[in-house]
């Protein structure tokens, strides 16, 4: 009988030890943070010190007194500015008009704007890239510029009024200038693009099966558009609505020049207070005016998410 041959047990490794990959992983995520302080950084510094400080300076001047005889600001710390403007009924229906105006431009924008945006949307033509440039085109000339082209059309003399009345559908001329009808229509032609941008992209990213698998259930394109489409172009609708109210709360060349010196908007009411050297009423204006457009653009959001919650 032959010995059996023992062998030793081979000897046992240490677990592998991951501290190194740990503190790798550590390292790494520490350089993503700095690179990403890096570039937030001076975006950040440019803001704080381009918009942030101009506003906290403007802040402190609409709470100083103004002295109508020597035309002066005052220093103090009053709310005398902010009780002036809620107390007189001429720059609170100011604001009304401002409100309504916008909600109007907003509206309109939405309702002009998502056809054209989804036939832009759903386009396979070659020449699809002509009407993006056709929609982007009237960015490229100013406020003003366009303002005075819908001067040339909506005067008494004008392209409108002189073509209905050489064709005989009228005798007068309408009364469209310096009118609140003009200055709704100039600022619905300078916000289209920002609405029709908006929700362009957001509908080119849906997919086209979900519309087809909706018909394909028997819906009729009423029930798809509702059930559908605009729940799913909702990130569009918003940003649109975001940036047309803000525009049209904020205009200013287009009520001036279509709307004439009679008719106010809270724009051209907060410049007409500084060229006055008023500066403590105007800042004053102007952020209430801030005040109220975020106040109702965050109140509006919070309807639309909810409503698509449900």
């Amino acid at each position: 009988m032959t010995d059996a041959v023992v062998r030793d047990p081979a000897p046992s490794r240490p677990p592998p030890s991951y501290g190194g990959g740990a503190r790798r992983a550590e390292g790494a995520s520490r350089i993503k943070g700095l690179t990403a302080t890096a570039l937030i950084g001076p975006a950040t510094i440019f803001i704080a010190l381009c918009l942030l400080a101009p506003l906290a300076i403007l802040l402190r001047y609409s709470l100083n007194d103004f002295e109508p005889a020597r035309k002066m600001m005052v220093e103090a710390v009053t709310v005398a500015n902010y009780v002036k403007f809620f107390t007189d009924p001429y720059y609170t229906t100011i604001l009304g008009t401002t409100v309504r105006i916008a909600v109007t431009v907003t509206l309109a924008c939405l309702i002009i704007g998502f056809p054209l945006a989804y036939v832009v949307a759903r386009s396979q033509s070659r020449f699809k890239h002509l009407l993006i440039i056709a929609i982007v085109l009237p960015l490229f000339v100013g406020n003003a510029v366009r303002a005075a082209g819908w001067m040339v059309v909506f005067g008494s003399k004008g392209f409108f009024n002189s073509t209905l009345m050489d064709l005989g559908l009228i005798a007068t001329p309408f009364e469209i200038m310096f009118t609140e009808k003009a200055v709704i229509i100039g600022i619905i032609a300078v916000n289209l693009p920002f609405m029709v941008l908006s929700l362009q992209s957001v509908i080119e990213s849906i997919d086209r099966a979900v519309e087809e698998a909706a018909f394909s259930l028997g819906a009729p394109p009423l029930t798809m558009f509702r059930r559908v489409l605009w729940p799913l172009a909702l990130p569009g609708i918003l940003a649109g609505t975001i940036l047309t109210f803000i525009l049209a709360m904020n205009a200013y060349a287009t009520p001036v020049l279509l709307g004439g010196p009679k008719f106010k908007m809270m724009g051209p009411l907060v410049y007409g207070q500084f060229q006055l050297n008023n500066w403590p009423f105007g800042g004053a204006i102007a952020f209430i005016l801030m005040a109220v457009t975020l106040s109702l653009t965050i109140a509006a959001n919070l309807v639309l998410q909810r409503r698509a919650a449900r």
